[in-house]
């Protein structure tokens, strides 16, 4: 039914260490982001993609923890889309999940309504509703002009599509010689549409050492839900 890939092989290098493999409570940051997928009724199977020199570090991680959805972990490229990619070329499902392992905050049941939303119209994204204000600067960063945050929201991951439809959205964007942050960036370039999926819950990505100690409280926050 569902494929989740996810990517884990980023440099980290706005941290200064390998944020992935941080510990956020008992386990990793990247553990955390298995184990929601884990979690979910919809995901068949995970496809781990990672920095060919730590593989060996992932794959302890994965049984270490019983993980037993992730079928392969496998090498990242280069750029993220190069990550993608090679996640792709393993994927059975009619749909794949991309996935930052960097967000450890996100919910099994926002993916299942990611999913749901992707199977209605093809492909879907988390993502927040802007609530800063926006504007633009010149090239001495000085303030220039103002966007309007209407309608303005910030992507997140997961990013659920068809496989068929996101394997040519990659295909386009290597022909043109593209570089993509995310799905929904390659999916504009053959003109799918993307369903928003609202999220007003943290799924932040952990990109200074500061998300660390953020994250850390909201998992003793939801800890005290009942």
């Amino acid at each position: 039914m569902l494929t989740a890939i996810i990517v884990a092989a980023g440099s980290s290098q706005r941290m200064g260490f390998d944020k992935l493999f941080a510990l956020l409570g008992d386990k990793p940051v990247v553990a955390h982001a298995i184990d929601a997928f884990e979690q979910t009724r919809s995901v068949d199977e995970i496809v781990l993609v990672g920095r060919k020199e730590r593989l060996s570090e992932l794959l302890d991680i994965v049984r270490s923890h019983g993980f037993p959805k992730v079928r392969t972990v496998i090498p990242g490229g280069e750029r993220r889309q190069d990550s993608v990619c090679a996640g792709l070329a393993q994927a059975d499902a009619e749909f794949v999940a991309v996935h930052d392992a960097a967000r450890p905050l996100v919910r099994p049941e926002q993916i299942e309504q990611v999913f749901e939303a992707a199977r209605k119209y093809g492909a879907a994204a988390l993502a927040e509703p802007v609530k800063d204000t926006l504007k633009r600067v010149d090239a001495r960063n000085f303030i220039c002009g103002s966007v309007e945050r209407e309608q303005m929201y910030a992507l997140q991951t997961p990013q659920i599509v068809s496989r068929e439809v996101l394997a040519r959205a990659y295909e386009t964007i290597f022909a043109k010689n593209v570089s993509v942050t995310d799905e929904t960036s390659a999916l504009e370039h053959v003109g799918a549409k993307v369903a928003i999926v609202t999220n007003q819950d943290f799924n932040f990505k952990i990109t200074v050492p500061g998300d660390l100690e953020l994250a850390k409280f909201v998992l003793n926050e939801r800890a005290k839900s009942p």
